[in-house]
């Protein structure tokens, strides 16, 4: 039985795995994070099997935070975004990391650079960082529960100094996770229960509907398959299932790509298939719940 993504190196993970980017130099492989505390790795994962093919180690950066995103720009560079934060924007700055995607798929050791991020109206969490796969540009969706907004960061990133992001287009979700179509034509942005399918306009998203988003534990990534075909909709945790579902307006072909997740019907580690059992609305719905009491919380004090 083919379980893509249902298996990623659960001995080797020990955090919550955040949705993969689709490799450009190696067809059927994506590369993947650990959120927040596991380290400064990133692993390859081959779609077909669910098996880790590659860790790669970053150097020539800090210790990562709260990382929350992973996407691929132009020239086969990887973009990793540790722009998370738990405390609701208590930090005043987070960080961006670049490094070439490596031609072979073997455990290395690689040299990043890292880019200090800062917002022109103050910290926020964020979990949503998107590249444009045709300028390089960077942008940001903040993560706010009334809506966010779209961030654009310059036209080029320095090393040297703060990179400042500024609001540009709303944003109508509590947005967990985004992803930029490859031609750099569409936006997919998702929430915990649905997402929203934007048109990419020059950097001015229009709203063009709602995206058919599965019912998910802790539904925090989605990402296009490398032909652009089909939204890859995961969760957090080892041995978390991923759908595949067709891009709005798509005829649903995949062109032989491999994270075409069983025609949508992508297996769980137990062999279980991809149909939502009532135990699994229960366990979303206190989810948010419990979200949505921690943010009272903390706005009581």
């Amino acid at each position: 039985m083919r379980r893509p993504f249902a298996l990623i190196a659960a001995t080797l993970l020990v955090g919550a795995l955040a949705m993969p980017a689709a490799s450009r130099l190696h067809p059927g492989v994506y590369w993947t994070h650990n959120d927040s505390d596991d380290g400064p790795y990133l692993y390859a994962v081959d779609s077909a099997t669910g098996e880790t093919v590659a860790r790669l180690t970053l150097t020539g950066i800090g210790t990562p935070r709260d990382v929350e995103a992973i996407s691929i720009g132009p020239g086969n560079k990887i973009f990793v975004g540790d722009i998370g934060d738990n405390l609701g924007g208590t930090w005043p700055y987070v960080w961006i990391y670049e490094l070439p995607e490596p031609k072979e798929l073997e455990d290395a050791t690689v040299r990043a650079t890292q880019y200090v991020v800062k917002y022109s109206d103050g910290p926020r969490d964020a979990e949503s960082m998107i590249v444009h796969p045709k300028t390089g540009r960077v942008y940001i969706i903040d993560k706010n529960e009334d809506g966010g907004h779209l961030y654009e960061g310059p036209a080029e990133l320095s090393a040297s100094g703060g990179n400042v992001f500024r609001p540009v287009a709303p944003i109508g979700l509590w947005a967990t996770d985004a992803a930029l179509s490859p031609d750099g034509r569409q936006l997919a942005v998702r929430g915990y229960f649905g997402g929203i399918h934007y048109s990419w306009n020059g950097g001015e998203p229009k709203r063009e509907g709602r995206l058919s988003v599965p019912l998910q534990g802790q539904g925090e990534s989605v990402t296009y398959s490398a032909d652009g075909s089909r939204l890859m909709y995961g969760s957090e945790g080892t041995e978390s299932p991923v759908e595949a579902r067709d891009v709005p307006g798509g005829d649903g072909g995949g062109g032989g790509e491999g994270a075409r997740a069983d025609d949508g019907k992508n297996t769980a580690a137990d062999g279980e298939g991809g149909t939502v059992k009532v135990g699994a609305l229960v366990a979303a719905g206190a989810f948010v719940a419990l979200l949505f009491g921690l943010r009272r919380l903390r706005r009581r004090r």
